[in-house]
């Protein structure tokens, strides 16, 4: 398959995912609430969850996101307005208990999305 069309394809993949849409068909929404995954696509049958763990990967990437942007956000707040590490405690904690479970759902849709884009046959 040429390259621009891994890369329309990864594209469209991607907004899918953004959406928390299935990676296979964009149809069906992934979650029934907040923390409730559909256990697959209801207009493709693509199956969300695979096998027991399935979704440790999204872990990893929640963890990866939450992980950069504090420590990010650490030293870009300290060099550019001098804000001491006490003071941040304040700005990061709350920041590190309310970002991953926002950033949850997106965690795994971008995990089933990425599996999606490399397996596709599943």
């Amino acid at each position: 398959m040429p390259v621009e069309d891994q890369l329309a394809r990864a594209a469209r993949v991607a907004r899918r995912a953004l959406r928390l849409r299935c990676p296979r068909c964009g149809e069906t929404p992934l979650f029934r609430g907040w923390f409730a995954m559909a256990p697959e696509c209801r207009f493709c049958g693509l199956r969300y969850e695979r096998a027991q763990g399935y979704f440790v990967g999204a872990i990893y990437i929640n963890y990866g996101v939450t992980t950069v942007i504090a420590v990010g956000g650490y030293f870009i707040l300290w060099s550019r307005a001098g804000i001491s590490t006490a003071a941040q405690f304040a700005i990061w904690i709350p920041f590190l208990v309310a970002f991953p479970l926002w950033f949850f759902r997106y965690s795994r849709s971008l995990w089933l999305a990425l599996e999606y884009f490399v397996n596709p046959e599943q």
